[in-house]
């Protein structure tokens, strides 16, 4: 089992789905986790499943945010040692109908917010000599989707972004990962089916049907299953494994 105990970890969009999932598998293998949003009656839930979860309101895209964030939880838990980026939307559009402002908010969320959220924890992390940093990307940062061209240009932004930082950090103890889950079932998924429903004129049982026509398992992935691979990620023999793509869709992606 892994343990985590000592450890400070920040899980951002850390209040429901993935998120929720990542920060309590972390706060059961011992870490100390904080979480972040914009959500604070959700930040709140998740928080009382452990009590190794502590809640910090913060949004991704915003500068002042994160600095406080950072200056607050890492005074009363230490330095981060762990961060998963895991903070993002997911809007669809016909490419012809995605506006400006839908691209702009997009990647301010998904890429931007990522890389800034993980940035200011760079530093401790050389100082010590260890360290985790986990993008939760998705599929779509491997492949393309139709009506999600801004979504998917995010992701893969997302997985470039980690072998980028990999690739720098490779001599300092730290390891940088993208873990890529297909459909999971979350509240994001729900929406998606509603969207699809209402827009095709099918049933919400038809809608989930076509989505899973995606997954050669025949299945949604649940967030316990982001969670272990994240968790597998942290670990002290997963040392080796930095700069890489782990796909959890049941054989989506290669």
């Amino acid at each position: 089992m892994t343990d985590l105990t000592g450890k400070h970890a920040l899980v951002t969009g850390g209040g429901s789905g993935i998120g929720a999932g990542i920060a309590f598998a972390l706060a059961q293998a011992g870490a100390q986790v904080t979480i972040c949003g914009r959500r604070a009656d959700e930040l709140e839930l998740t928080a009382k499943r452990h009590a190794n979860i502590h809640v910090q309101a913060a949004d991704v895209t915003d500068a002042a945010s994160i600095d406080k964030l950072y200056r607050q939880a890492e005074t009363a838990r230490g330095d981060f040692a762990i961060v998963v980026a895991n903070a993002g939307i997911g809007e669809s559009a016909p490419a012809e109908k995605i506006s400006r402002e839908l691209w702009s908010k997009t990647l301010d969320i998904n890429l931007t917010g990522a890389f800034f959220s993980v940035q200011p924890a760079l530093a401790a992390m050389r100082r010590q000599k260890w360290g985790r940093i986990i993008f939760i990307a998705s599929t779509a940062g491997l492949k393309g989707y139709p009506y999600v061209a801004h979504y998917v240009a995010a992701k893969h932004g997302l997985v470039g972004l980690a072998r980028a930082l990999a690739a720098e950090t490779a001599t300092d103890g730290i390891t940088v990962n993208a873990v890529c889950p297909g459909f999971t079932e979350t509240s994001l998924l729900s929406r998606s089916v509603d969207r699809i429903a209402e827009r095709t004129e099918v049933s919400e049982a038809e809608a989930r049907k076509l989505l899973l026509t995606h997954n050669p398992q025949g299945r949604f992935i649940q967030p316990q299953e982001v969670a272990d691979a994240v968790v597998w990620l942290c670990q002290e023999g997963s040392g080796a494994i930095t700069g890489q793509t782990i796909s959890v869709s049941g054989g989506e992606t290669w």
